[in-house]
């Protein structure tokens, strides 16, 4: 998606949306790609155009991460966005879940336009209303739900009867292992809950 097609977009001005076009880059980076580490401190945010990043916290043995939560196309991350403008270090490792494109824009820049524009200044920090409610609702599920019940919350989050996944993917979104994953999907297909494939999982 081009920038003009971002929905912050209709909050600025022509001269202002001008300023951004002029003052941003192109970015394309594979799947897999770490787009900044824990502890960073970042100097440019990611406006993402296609594909899927998640943000994830290591512990110290870097062996367990927690997925906060992932963005997609039309979005821009909150904790990038913390760092970039108060230059502070990030809280968590960025990681591209899939082939990404977007565009750069310099913390300078976004600064700017949030001091010319009270409307854009506003979508900023509505940004962290609508990710921080989504940290408080990992915290209550991790701390509450059933795994089984937190699983089929996640897959029918899809919106499709078959699901492209594997149990490590399931178990980094979720914040437990493979192997309490993989034991947890068997109990629901025993129940015809789903049923399970190579890299699939179909709804029952």
């Amino acid at each position: 998606m081009d920038i003009k097609e971002f929905s912050f977009v209709q909050l600025l001005e022509k001269s202002e949306l001008d300023f951004l076009s002029l003052n941003s880059s192109k970015v394309s980076l594979g799947k897999g790609a770490v787009l900044f580490y824990q502890d960073d401190i970042c100097s440019d945010i990611l406006l993402l155009s296609s594909g899927e990043v998640s943000l994830c916290v290591y512990s110290d043995d870097k062996i367990e991460p927690i997925e906060l939560y992932s963005i997609e196309a039309g979005e821009q991350c909150i904790i990038n966005t913390a760092s970039a403008i108060s230059q502070t270090k990030v809280i968590a490792t960025a990681i591209a879940l899939s082939d990404i494109t977007g565009y750069l824009v310099s913390y300078s820049i976004i600064k700017k336009l949030m001091k010319k524009n009270e409307k854009y200044q506003d979508f900023i920090f509505g940004l962290f209303s609508i990710k921080f409610n989504s940290l408080t609702t990992l915290i209550e599920d991790i701390k509450y739900k059933k795994l089984d019940a937190r699983i089929l919350a996640y897959l029918l989050a899809k919106n499709t009867n078959t699901i492209t996944t594997t149990h490590e993917q399931i178990a980094q979104h979720l914040n437990t292992s493979r192997v309490v994953i993989s034991r947890v999907l068997k109990e629901l297909e025993n129940k015809n809950k789903l049923k399970l494939y190579r890299g699939k999982i179909k709804l029952l």
